[in-house]
């Protein structure tokens, strides 16, 4: 048996979708933020990594205890010189939602964004912050 060893050549549309798929996520079709969600005591926090954005690019909704964070990205850039004009289009969109436990108390639901992370706090209701000790018999 022969062994022949294949050699192909990088191509370049081969460099492009890498490039694409490494630092344009947006352009990717099914992308969608990583999210930590965290409870303390007094409330739930959701963060999403979501770099390069500002924060009018995000809608943040809620429905029927069902919180929907999205976002929808169109941005054109144009360069002109004597020989030649360069234009790029970047396109994306995401979309995630979140169903809220009842003890989420959403008319005091606050969003911030700061350094690529959106943070969503979920403030716990009154009496879900009660904590007693209970004897056992």
């Amino acid at each position: 048996m022969n062994l022949i060893k294949f050699n192909r050549q990088p191509m370049l549309a081969d460099f492009f979708n890498d490039f694409e798929k490494l630092y344009a996520p947006f352009q990717n079709e099914g992308f969608v933020p990583s999210a930590n969600i965290k409870e303390t005591e007094k409330n739930f926090e959701i963060q999403l990594a979501v770099p390069g954005m500002k924060k009018d690019d995000f809608k943040i909704n809620l429905e029927n205890n069902v919180l929907t964070i999205s976002s929808e990205m169109e941005e054109e850039k144009k360069e002109e010189n004597k020989n030649f004009t360069r234009r790029e289009f970047t396109y994306g969109s995401f979309s995630r939602s979140f169903t809220l436990p009842k003890i989420v108390e959403t008319e005091q639901i606050k969003a911030s964004y700061e350094n690529g992370i959106l943070h969503i706090e979920l403030p716990k209701k009154e009496e879900a912050k009660i904590s007693k000790q209970i004897a056992i018999a």
